[in-house]
Parts: C-alpha cells; sequence; structure tokens
C-alpha cells in the first residue's frame, strides 16, 4: 500500500500563502484589483475568484456531489470587492480541509461529467487527482496575479513552499 499523503497539509500551505498575496492587493487602490490584463483570467479579481470557484466544485466532487456553475458562491457578480471575497473565501477553507484530511484512498475512483466543455465531457480520475488538481490549479494562477501584480509595481515574493513551511534556524558550526 502506497504511503498516505497528507493533503490536508499541503492545502495549509495554500492558504499561509493567501495571506502575502491578498494583503498587498487590499493595501492598493481598488482599481489594481479590476484592472484587466491580457493573461489569467483577465484581472486580479477574476483570478482569485476563478481560484475560489474552482476549489470549491473541486471539493464537490470529492464529496461525490454533482453540481451546476450556477450553484458555485464564488461569482464575480457576487463578489465586487476585495474584502468580502477574501472573508467568503475565508470562511470555506475548513471546508476544503475537511475534504482534503478525509480522503482515506486517494486511488478512489472519480467519475463525472462535466457540462463546462461543448459537448459535455466525462471525466475518469481518483480522490488524489482531484486534490491534486486543487492544490496545483490555485498555485498555477497565484502565479498569475503575482504577476499582475509585478506589473503594477506591487512584487509579491517568497510564497515558495519550503519558505512558508519549513523550519529553518541559524547554523552553529
Amino acid at each position: 500500500m502506497a504511503p498516505r499523503v497528507d493533503f490536508a497539509h499541503f492545502f495549509d500551505y495554500l492558504v499561509l500563502a493567501r495571506v502575502p498575496l491578498l494583503d498587498p492587493i487590499g493595501a492598493q487602490p481598488d482599481e489594481l484589483y479590476t484592472r484587466t490584463y491580457g493573461f489569467g483570467l483577465g484581472s486580479i479579481r477574476g483570478t482569485l475568484i476563478h481560484i475560489a470557484d474552482i476549489e470549491w466544485g473541486y471539493v464537490q466532487r470529492l464529496l461525490g456531489r454533482d453540481y451546476t456553475r450556477e450553484e458555485s458562491p464564488f461569482t464575480e457578480a457576487r463578489y465586487l470587492g476585495l474584502a468580502l471575497f477574501a472573508a467568503a473565501w475565508r470562511a470555506h477553507e475548513p471546508t476544503t480541509r475537511r475534504a482534503l484530511a478525509g480522503i482515506d484512498d486517494p486511488s478512489r475512483q472519480v467519475e463525472y461529467v462535466s457540462r463546462n466543455f461543448s459537448p459535455p465531457q466525462r471525466t475518469r480520475t481518483t480522490a488524489g487527482g482531484v486534490a491534486g488538481q486543487l492544490l496545483f490549479h490555485e498555485i498555477h494562477h497565484r502565479a498569475q496575479v503575482m504577476a499582475m501584480l509585478r506589473l503594477a509595481g506591487v512584487p509579491v515574493q517568497d510564497l515558495d513552499y519550503s519558505r512558508l513551511m519549513w523550519q529553518r534556524t541559524p547554523a552553529t558550526e
């Protein structure tokens, strides 16, 4: 049997990295949050809400629930400003963490029909595959937000897993 992967631990890293990402955005004029860029989901707001929306959807898949896009609590129309969105995303963190911590068998089959494609597509994967995609998806789009911020003159860096999660102390030789 393969060793158990602690997906919730890796999610804890994402949650920790959200603070140094969101705080500098909140310290900027609202215009920065909605400024249009030619990549990602077009804006910091669009990209961040997309991350939360997809996270919510993958949690539904892990819980064995089918859903429609209209059911997602994370839409740009609902969260025009960063503060309300960030609060809603934080409120969803325990649900995501529980779903990831509850993966007892990463090889458990997960199958669903995605109506986000035309024509709809049947997806077959595993619970571990859904968890991995949830985690990697955020990192992918977080890099886009970081690039947008850098273009706006607000560099955010050092969000690497090893920087935030590993313990380091001065070496005494």
